[in-house]
């Protein structure tokens, strides 16, 4: 439990330096941030497992790349689902989603 909540709070804070960096990215206050990486857990738990497998043969045909643009997805239905959180484009959405994955690469597995 202790784990899962400070995943959340890492996660909240590295969409709120991503909002920070990124013209098109905004995010009003912290508040939103938390319950957008909640919402993005959520969404990634349930949803995403379903786009994949229906995309696997493009997955498998781009040998990965696809899965890029199912990141930007679930960003961008996260974004749609909170208000307060707004991302401007679906290119900018794919930035995010790349920026992203490297942070949580750095920071949350590493922590794990």
């Amino acid at each position: 439990m202790k784990k899962t909540v400070i995943n959340c709070l890492l996660s909240a804070v590295l969409l709120y330096v991503i909002a920070w960096l990124l013209p098109g990215f905004s995010i009003t206050n912290f508040f939103v941030a938390i319950v957008a990486s909640l919402v993005l857990g959520l969404v990634n738990s349930f949803i995403k497992p379903i786009i994949q497998f229906l995309s696997l043969p493009l997955t498998i045909i781009t040998l990965g790349l696809f899965s890029l643009v199912i990141n930007a997805l679930m960003l961008s239905l996260t974004s749609a689902l909170v208000p307060g959180f707004y991302i401007a484009s679906f290119l900018t959405a794919m930035i995010a989603s790349i920026i992203l994955s490297l942070l949580n690469i750095l920071f949350i597995d590493a922590a794990a």
